[in-house]
């Protein structure tokens, strides 16, 4: 097993790449932008070895397959490319180190995951290391709209695997993340029928007042003792002040513990009435993610993981978040996975975002005491 001091000594080099990774702008929304760090990091896993194999998407930037010793049983890395910076972001707030700090858009979520994970691989190569069961990484394009166009592939990959590891930053003490809520939205609609606003102002059936009914009834479905949060997020609707509209709409934000408040939402969705004579409302309730639940086998997971930390002087601490990550899709398949081995910092998705840069070696180390030591 590789040391935590072999991976302190050849900090700059993982530094140096996680900073090249910060200067490829990579929003989801930009596929031109996302496939540029692709292609990048398709030529170092060649380097390093790996079969590679761009995966090609219209929407989003392009999946990147790496794979050492392919087939079935092995451990399979999850990393995400895009970020949630649009291009130009650099330009406004510069990268900058400043007390072992490292701030830039997408610094910690999540290029230092896949700063963390090379540099794992070049050092156990290196020392000859290597482990000898399969090994891949899926470089996803679009984790922070969803996933929508690489779940099916994260899923299929991680079937096959007796293992996958899900490079998301871990909480800012350090902590594998072994609970996430799964995600949610629900659209709700409200039709009623438009008038002039003074001429005919009894002719008309307000959609947006309909819909406040059913925006102060959404709300109420968030129970914390449960762990469920509701949020309505966007509301729109109207054309002039003067016109009784005819049509709104809200965009809202569920977060759940558990598959049975997800039926809960479902249920409150499929009885829901006009409260307006003459109105109409329809409900749409989509789940994105599905819960990551602490069950038995995260818990096994996660203590077997402990144990290699402890083997390498390292205390390995576990939380929850209500966040939603790619781990989710793998829980659900009733996969071994552990989730949050990326870097430690906090300020994800703001332009406070920074990576602690002495956990980079740290978590580097860990990485590959799993990627060898597990049996």
């Amino acid at each position: 097993m590789l040391t935590i001091q072999a991976f302190r000594e050849a900090q700059d080099q993982l530094l140096d790449f996680l900073l090249r990774m910060v200067a490829m702008e990579s929003p989801t929304t930009n596929k031109a932008a996302v496939d540029r760090l692709g292609s990048f990091l398709a030529q170092q896993l060649s380097e390093l070895g790996a079969v590679v194999s761009v995966e090609g998407r219209e929407a989003v930037g392009d999946l990147v397959l790496g794979q050492w010793r392919g087939g079935e049983g092995g451990i399979l890395a999850l990393c995400h490319m895009d970020t949630v910076y649009e291009l130009g972001t650099l330009a406004k707030t510069p990268w900058r180190v400043e007390d072992n700090r490292l701030y830039g858009p997408g610094a910690l979520d999540m290029k230092a995951g896949i700063a963390i994970f090379f540099q794992a691989v070049r050092l156990m190569q290196k020392h000859n290391q290597f482990p000898t069961r399969p090994l891949a990484i899926l470089l996803t394009s679009d984790e922070e709209t969803g996933s929508l166009h690489s779940r099916s592939r994260i899923e299929a990959l991680a079937a096959q695997a007796s293992l996958v590891l899900c490079l998301e930053p871990g909480l800012p003490d350090g902590a594998l993340k072994t609970a996430r809520k799964g995600t949610g939205d629900i659209e709700i609609v409200a039709r009623g029928r438009a008038a002039h606003a003074g001429a005919n102002h009894s002719q008309g059936c307000n959609a947006i007042e309909e819909l406040a009914h059913h925006i102060l009834s959404v709300q109420r479905l968030t129970d914390y003792a449960r762990g469920t949060t509701v949020n309505v997020g966007i509301v729109t609707g109207g054309t002039r002040s003067n016109v009784v509209p005819d049509e709104a709409r809200a965009l809202v934000d569920f977060r759940v513990e558990n598959a049975q408040e997800t039926e809960r939402i479902r249920h409150w969705a499929e009885a829901l009435e006009p409260a307006l004579e003459g109105a109409k409302v329809s409900v749409i309730v989509t789940q994105d993610r599905p819960p990551m639940p602490r069950d038995e086998r995260m818990v096994a997971t996660f203590q077997k993981a402990q144990s290699i930390a402890a083997k390498m002087g390292l205390t390995l601490s576990e939380g929850s978040t209500g966040g939603g990550s790619d781990a989710n899709f793998v829980a659900a398949l009733g996969v071994p996975v552990l989730d949050g081995l990326g870097g430690i910092g906090e300020g994800a998705h703001s332009e406070r975002e920074f990576v602690l840069i002495d956990s980079l070696a740290e978590r580097a180390a860990l990485l590959s005491g799993i990627l060898t030591e597990w049996s």
